[in-house]
C-alpha cells in the first residue's frame, strides 16, 4: 500500500493504478462503517484509494475540530487490511494554501436539516470533495448513508459539475443494539452510550407506525419528538420527514421518505436516519457477532 501527501506524489502514484479506481473519502479514526466502504470499493474496482483528511472548513468555530478523534497508525493498518492500494493524506496547507479563495457551493439541498444548523458546513464539504475528485480522478466514489444529506449534496454536485464519477451510497453499519457507527461515539461515556440508543429506537418507533398504517408526516414528527423526550440525557435538535431527493419536508408519507434527526447526548451531537424507498425500510447492516466495532 502506497502512502502519499503531496499533489505531485498523488499524481505519480495514481498514474500507475489499474482502472477503474474507487475513492473512499474519510476524516480518519476509522470504524467498521468506513471499512465497509473500502470493501465495497475493493469488490467493484481494480484499485482503491482512501483519503484521510480532517477538513477544517466543514467545522464551525464552536465545533470539535481540535478534539476530533485521530489515530493515523491504527487507520493505516485497518486500511491496508481492508485492501486499499493508495492512501492520500494531504495537509491543510496543501488543500487550502494561504491565497485560497475558491469555493464550491450547492444551493437548495444544503439549506435544510444539517445546513440549517451548521451554516458553512456544506460549503466546506463540497469544496473538499471536489478537490479530492480532481486529485484522484476516480471512476467511483463511496459514501455512507448515515450522512444522508451529505450523500444527496454530493450527488447533486457531481451531476451539476459533470463529474464523470459514479457516486455509490452504502448502507449504515450499526452495532448489534442498533447504534449507528460514528467516530463521535468515542466521546460517549457508558451512560451516554446507552442513552444514544434512543436515536435508533425512535426510528424503529416511526417504522412501526408506518407499518401500522400511519402516513401523516406531522404525526411521525410528533411521535419521534415524543420518543426522544423519554430519554433524559437526550436533547433533540431536529427531526425530519423529507423527500429523499429534494429534502423538502413531506406532508404525507407514501412509499418514499427520509426519516432523520440530530440529537445531543450530553455534549455529543449524533445523527441517524432510516430511508424508506419503494415501501421498504433501508435500516442498514448490523455488525456480525464478535466483529471489531471501532
Amino acid at each position: 500500500m502506497i502512502i502519499v501527501k503531496t499533489i505531485s506524489e498523488l499524481q505519480t502514484a495514481r498514474s500507475g493504478l489499474p482502472t477503474p479506481v474507487g475513492l473512499v473519502p474519510t476524516m480518519g479514526f476509522l470504524h467498521a462503517g468506513h471499512l465497509s466502504l473500502v470493501e465495497q470499493a475493493r469488490a467493484e474496482c481494480k484499485s482503491v484509494v482512501v483519503s484521510i483528511f480532517v477538513n477544517p472548513t466543514q467545522f464551525a468555530p464552536t465545533e470539535d475540530l481540535e478534539s476530533y478523534p485521530r489515530d493515523i497508525d491504527r487507520d493505516l493498518a485497518l486500511i491496508e487490511t481492508a485492501g486499499a492500494d493508495l492512501v492520500w493524506m494531504p495537509t491543510p496547507d496543501i488543500m487550502y494554501p494561504p491565497d485560497f479563495q475558491t469555493w464550491v457551493t450547492v444551493d437548495a439541498v444544503t439549506q435544510p436539516l444539517e445546513g440549517a444548523q451548521r451554516l458553512e458546513h456544506f460549503r466546506g464539504v463540497t469544496t473538499i470533495v471536489a478537490k479530492l475528485f480532481n486529485g484522484v480522478q476516480p471512476s467511483k466514489a463511496y459514501f455512507g448513508q448515515k450522512d444522508a444529506q451529505q450523500a444527496v449534496v454530493i450527488q447533486q454536485m457531481a451531476h451539476d459539475l459533470n463529474f464523470q464519477i459514479e457516486i455509490e451510497i452504502c448502507p449504515i453499519i450499526r452495532e448489534s443494539d442498533g447504534l449507528a457507527l460514528s467516530s463521535r461515539n468515542s466521546y460517549l461515556n457508558s451512560d451516554q452510550r446507552q442513552a444514544a440508543l434512543i436515536l435508533s429506537q425512535t426510528l424503529m418507533t416511526a417504522k412501526s407506525a408506518y407499518e401500522s398504517g400511519e402516513s401523516d408526516a406531522e404525526a411521525f414528527r410528533q411521535l419521534m419528538l415524543k420518543t426522544i423526550a423519554t430519554e433524559p440525557l437526550a436533547k433533540c435538535q431536529y427531526v425530519s420527514i423529507a423527500d429523499h431527493l429534494t429534502l423538502n419536508e413531506l406532508e404525507s408519507v407514501d412509499q418514499d421518505g427520509l426519516f432523520s434527526m440530530a440529537v445531543y447526548i450530553g455534549k455529543t451531537r449524533l445523527i441517524d436516519n432510516y430511508l424508506l424507498r419503494n415501501g421498504t425500510w433501508q435500516t442498514g447492516r448490523r455488525l456480525p457477532q464478535g466483529f471489531e466495532k471501532s
